[in-house]
């Protein structure tokens, strides 16, 4: 029988309105955000009436699409589909935490508001950027950067797709070198340089705070941005994510090769659906974000 992996959406996927549809028509997405709001009020009126600048600041942004995540996923679970493994890309690893039971809601909720505050404080301190490096392969997209002392290769998303932090003085010379060499460089959605050195400071702060957290063993495999790997040592993988590469095509293909074939995105978008399709073959890839997307999502996985 196929696996199913829910794979949780990551920051820059945010947008105005998210989850209002589901808040309305689903139960357990209801609960997820009302969950949510308790613990940070304001919660709700950000994800459904929000403008997208105040989305994209990174201490609104994390919780809210925790919240987002987590809910699309319980409604899915609700309606009957159970995952069998779980990745989420960079932020999302930590709505995956409470999911597949390595924390408990409150517990992850609040890691999620933590986590937002020290990576805003660390941007601040350190202003830096995130851009897309498009149509050229890892390693070109390295030997360029090498040029650079402070514009780092952060998240391996996919073939052809390779995102780079920096400081934005060296992140203009580095994007007319990527032109040169016949790629394309965007700019993303978020509000710092992060998986990079710039996110030190975070990364303490982050192991200052889980000293305080208990984590258990996860119903089911949750795998690692950091290695690929399914997780073991929580506190030290979550504190060294925020300033190491994201592995996600390397996650991916470990995944495929442990036998799983149906990929549901849950969150906002559909950016890592997207990464499936260079990535993933024959997998079944498909996304939830909305009462559409479900009602879709839930015909396909019940073929």
């Amino acid at each position: 029988m196929a696996k199913t992996v829910f794979l949780f959406a990551g920051q820059g996927s945010q947008v105005p309105g998210m989850g209002h549809d589901l808040y309305e028509a689903v139960p357990a997405a209801r609960a997820v955000f009302d969950a949510a709001e308790r613990l940070r009020p304001g919660t709700i009126r950000q994800c459904f009436e929000g403008t997208a600048e105040e989305l994209a600041i990174t201490r609104n942004t994390q919780p809210c699409l925790f919240a987002m995540d987590l809910a699309c996923a319980e409604a899915l679970h609700a309606a009957g589909v159970e995952a069998d493994a779980a990745a989420g890309f960079s932020l999302g690893e930590i709505a995956a935490l409470a999911f597949t039971g390595i924390l408990g809601f409150d517990d992850a909720f609040r890691l999620v508001c933590r986590r937002a505050e020290l990576m805003q404080a660390a941007s601040e301190a350190n202003p830096g950027a995130m851009d897309a490096i498009l149509r050229l392969d890892a390693e070109t997209v390295e030997r360029l950067a090498s040029k650079y002392d402070c514009v780092f290769p952060v998240n391996y998303n996919c073939p052809g797709q390779t995102v780079v932090s920096g400081v934005p003085e060296q992140l203009a010379a580095f994007e007319a070198d990527v032109a040169a060499a016949r790629g394309r460089a965007v700019r993303l959605k978020v509000g710092g340089a992060f998986h990079s050195p710039f996110m030190e400071e975070a990364s303490h702060g982050l192991t200052e705070y889980m000293a305080q957290l208990s984590f258990a063993a996860p119903r089911i495999p949750l795998y690692a941005n950091t290695n690929a790997e399914p997780y073991g040592d929580a506190a030290s993988l979550l504190a060294q994510q925020v300033k190491t590469p994201v592995r996600w095509q390397r996650t991916i293909e470990r995944l495929l090769a442990d036998g799983c074939q149906n990929f549901i995105e849950v969150g906002a978008g559909k950016t890592l659906t997207g990464f499936m399709g260079k990535i993933g073959g024959a997998a079944l890839a498909l996304n939830v974000e909305n009462r559409e997307t479900l009602a879709a999502a839930l015909s396909a996985v019940k073929e």
